[in-house]
């Protein structure tokens, strides 16, 4: 099991390469919006807001209205945001829970 640090880590690596990204103009089609990341086995939650195909704000605890939630294991989200299990494999196997909108997710599916 991966702990709060590793977990924090994955996420801000994950918001480096989304800032790549939005310099390469994939930002334009991204919605801002708060995203709630749940790690149910440490018993905590990461939050931040995507803006401009940035994550931004990364901290631990959840954030009132977000309109997407992320629920996985500490060790999913390692293998998740690292591109050892895909975003894909990790939703249909149900290792990777996902509450948005059908919009949302098309819409910031691009970026991952």
């Amino acid at each position: 099991m991966a702990d709060r640090l590793q977990c924090e880590a994955a996420l801000r690596d994950l918001a480096s390469r989304l800032d790549l990204l939005a310099q390469s103009n994939r930002a334009a089609r991204t919605p801002d919006r708060v995203i709630v990341c749940r790690i149910p086995d440490l018993e905590t939650t990461f939050s931040g807001h995507l803006r401009g195909g940035c994550l931004h704000d990364i901290g631990e605890g959840e954030r009132p209205g977000a309109q997407i939630t992320l629920t996985l294991s500490s060790d999913d989200l390692l293998a998740v945001t690292s591109g050892t299990l895909s975003v894909t494999s990790a939703w249909a196997s149900g290792r990777l829970k996902v509450d948005a909108s059908v919009r949302d997710l098309l819409r910031v599916r691009a970026l991952l």
